[in-house]
């Protein structure tokens, strides 16, 4: 017989196993009794201030602040890349970061507004 049923399947997720893989997170180098979990959890409010900006207008985006945190940004996801053990949590962050002051940069310089946020024509001097 090719296929045969058992009464009890094997499963990837039994509580043994969740529970370990928590104990194993827990004590592990980048888990959260280290630096390389919480440094990169606090750092995902650049990430959710920058998601509010999307919403502001253009002309109250700081040109220089945007820049500076988006090579800032840069910077720290090599750092995160580089550093052992990897801390994946610091790149994803960085990562989203980035690209979301990149998106502000090109938003400032007359680029696509995803929310389509009118922009200021100037008016012109008679």
């Amino acid at each position: 017989e090719l296929c045969t049923l058992s009464a009890n399947p094997p499963t990837l997720f039994t509580s043994n196993a969740m529970a370990s893989a928590l104990v194993n997170f827990f004590n592990s180098p980048t888990g959260p009794k280290t630096t390389h979990f919480w440094g990169p959890v606090a750092n995902w409010g650049f990430v959710v201030a920058a998601l509010v900006d999307m919403k502001k207008p253009v002309d109250q985006v700081s040109e220089k602040m945007t820049a500076a945190l988006a090579i800032y940004s840069l910077l720290f996801m090599r750092f995160a890349w580089k550093v052992q053990p990897r801390n994946y949590i610091l790149l994803a962050c960085h990562a989203a970061n980035h690209v979301l002051q990149v998106y502000q940069l090109q938003r400032k310089f007359g680029g696509w507004d995803i929310y389509g946020v009118p922009k200021k024509v100037p008016a012109i001097a008679k």
